[in-house]
């Protein structure tokens, strides 16, 4: 069952999403080659903290950390650790926080140093995918109005998309229906209500959409070891149209 939000609880919800975006914004400034991730991870904790909120993946399900970070083939779910980031890598830190009983979650793809010319192309395809499918999150089109734009724009470049990792509908759980493939067809899916609110974090691929989950049970990474990008951002389905919480 989607739960449909209030415009008081999707209030709350964008509090969580404002401190989720500050925190991004601080990141950024603070990546560089030598860093490692889970030096990253340690001061996203304490700031979602210091801003009122809580963090929910460490425990989740045993995951360890409170975020997940995710290097070069990593898709996502990896685990932060004490290796040094290197010139050229490109990490996705995704964090969920939790306001008032009400979550946000958002992911970006940094680069450290210098990108190569192929993986600078993937993460601004990548980005785009995310900004220009948005704009379809109304009342009336069908989620398969926005993952076509996905879809289409990430094939049309050369890339192609994770199907077996997914957005999803959040609230007062992490996870809530709907389950979201991040690839589709116009006319296609659900019917999109005022009051939804759901992920949408198209992860794409530097080569071919396979992947494969690591020994630990958690970290997704492309079958054939090429890069993966991803952004993520919790949007709203409102009267006026999409409501990014996370922006």
């Amino acid at each position: 069952m989607i739960i449909l939000k209030t415009p008081e609880e999707m209030a709350l919800m964008r509090h969580a999403g404002q401190i989720l975006a500050e925190c991004h914004r601080e990141t950024g400034a603070m990546i560089k080659p030598g860093m490692t991730t889970m030096q990253i991870n340690d001061f996203a904790e304490a700031f979602i903290t210091k801003h009122g909120a809580e963090q929910v993946t460490k425990g989740y399900k045993g995951f360890p950390a409170a975020t997940c970070a995710s290097v070069n083939d990593v898709i996502a779910h990896g685990f932060p650790d004490h290796r040094p980031l290197q010139e050229g890598d490109i990490v996705k830190m995704d964090i969920v926080c939790k306001y008032k009983g009400w979550h946000a979650d958002t992911c970006y793809t940094y680069a450290v140093g210098k990108l190569s010319p192929e993986a600078e192309r993937l993460v601004r395809v990548t980005k785009e995918c995310l900004d220009m499918c948005i704009p379809k999150a109304v009342p009336g089109n069908r989620m398969g109005d926005i993952m076509h734009v996905i879809q289409s724009h990430a094939e049309g470049a050369g890339f192609s998309v994770v199907r077996d990792l997914v957005g999803h509908g959040i609230g007062r759980s992490m996870h809530e229906e709907p389950t979201i493939v991040h690839a589709g067809k116009p006319g296609k899916g659900i019917l999109l209500k005022e009051g939804m609110v759901f992920t949408i974090e198209p992860m794409i691929n530097q080569g071919k959409l396979e992947m494969f989950i690591d020994f630990d049970g958690w970290t997704a990474r492309t079958m054939d070891g090429s890069l993966s990008a991803q952004f993520e951002h919790t949007v709203a389905i409102t009267k006026d149209g999409p409501m990014i919480l996370t922006e």
